[in-house]
């Protein structure tokens, strides 16, 4: 800054207001100082500029999602973004891939990079070990699934609520032989969904039939697999209910393959990508990624800003959207 300073004949004060962005600089100035750091190629580092701060902020924040490939993590992660944008804040994002061992990993790294705090989707059953880092004056926010073992602030989805209403829909269409494919049966929102579904069945008088049953379709082609052996076997489901975005893609691959899209009903939970351009449209209970995300990350500046109150919990709805393969009643 002081080579920039002495090109354009100007206070090193007056290049910090310029890169900074600053007000009080005029139009004159500012151009002056812009060309003479375009001519020595400056670059402003903001590592350096946050050993000088008084609070220790480095203006970046860390994001851990399940995979950030996924439809619904890439929205919840766009809305955090949007939030932070405005606030001149980075996002620093990383995948966890269901594995405990990398959420640990991916914590301390980016707290190795003091970020000023971080959003999780936790996937670990003991998240105590954070309390050192909240202590130390982290804030911490969780999305999606509640911590365990330590009280923090959470937004969720009404999963088991939103399931039940998903499964209620192909009941009402007259469904009742309804199969069920879920994600990893160890993830607390694919529980809940899971109990969803039992909860609508016992309404309505239909007994749970566990060869119905399929858990840990961890992947789109095990998905598909574990559709297809539910659809060919002895006493076939009537409709399908399918607890996650790419459980519903594998499900999907497998009507399309037996000729059966047009047969047997399908509602998953998680909208995803052309979901309503499909053959028929696929019927979906909607999350809402967006908003999730959004108050994840305005929650998380609060505390960042000072707000000692109360953890809180907050559930956002989630909501059905009939396209057309939930609405297809029962065979014969």
């Amino acid at each position: 800054m002081r080579d920039v300073a002495a090109l354009a004949g100007v206070s090193v004060k007056t290049v910090s207001r310029v890169v900074n962005d600053e007000p009080g600089v005029s139009p004159a100035m500012t151009g002056k100082v812009r060309l003479a750091a375009e001519h020595l190629a400056f670059q402003l580092n903001l590592g350096a500029r946050s050993l000088r701060r008084a609070d220790g902020r480095t203006a970046t924040i860390g994001l851990i999602l399940e995979d950030v490939a996924n439809p619904y993590s890439s929205a919840l992660h766009r809305a955090v973004e949007d939030v932070a944008r405005g606030r001149g804040v980075v996002v620093l994002a990383g995948s966890l891939d269901e594995d405990p061992a990398r959420e640990r990993e991916l914590v301390t790294a980016f707290i190795a990079r003091r970020v000023d705090g971080l959003i999780m989707m936790p996937t670990g059953i003991d998240h105590s070990y954070l309390v050192t880092e909240r202590r130390a004056g982290t804030p911490l926010m969780f999305v999606d699934r509640t911590p365990g073992r330590l009280d923090a602030d959470v937004v969720l989805t009404d999963n088991r609520k939103g399931a039940e209403t998903g499964v209620a829909h192909l009941v009402a269409a007259g469904h009742r032989s309804i199969g069920f494919l879920g994600d990893r049966a160890r993830i607390a929102t694919a529980q809940e969904r899971y109990a969803g579904y039992v909860d609508a069945l016992t309404v309505a008088g239909i007994p749970v039939s566990h060869h119905h049953v399929v858990h840990d379709a961890t992947t789109v082609e095990i998905a598909a697999k574990a559709a297809a052996d539910m659809l060919t076997g002895a006493d076939p489901p009537t409709a399908l209910f399918t607890a996650q975005n790419l459980v519903t893609i594998g499900a999907l691959m497998a009507l399309r393959r037996l000729g059966l899209q047009q047969e047997v009903a399908l509602v998953g939970f998680d909208d995803f990508l052309l979901a309503d351009l499909m053959d028929p449209p696929v019927t979906v209970v909607a999350q809402d990624p967006h908003t999730i995300g959004r108050w994840a990350a305005e929650r998380l500046f609060r505390r960042s800003d000072g707000d000692s109150s109360a953890f809180s919990t907050q559930i956002v709805p989630s909501r059905l959207i009939a396209r057309g393969s939930g609405e297809i009643p029962p065979r014969g």
